[in-house]
């Protein structure tokens, strides 16, 4: 399965993208793992910030600039 992002890229959330102006540095996420797709065929990934790690869908996140 081609995965859209790599290990280590800097990423943000779909949500928390308003302007790279007025996000913080919290707001930046690493790939730390690719994980298998979904039930739906989407790929996932563990990423990690200063607040901690979580998991989401390839869908969730948006590539750092």
């Amino acid at each position: 399965m081609p995965y859209k992002f790599k290990l280590h890229q800097q990423v943000r959330m779909v949500r928390s993208v308003i302007s790279d102006a007025l996000a913080s540095d919290i707001d930046v996420f690493e790939v730390v793992r690719l994980m298998p797709e979904d039930r739906n065929g989407e790929a996932a990934y563990r990423i990690r910030s200063m607040k901690g790690e979580r998991a989401v869908r390839e869908s969730e996140i948006v590539a750092l600039h």
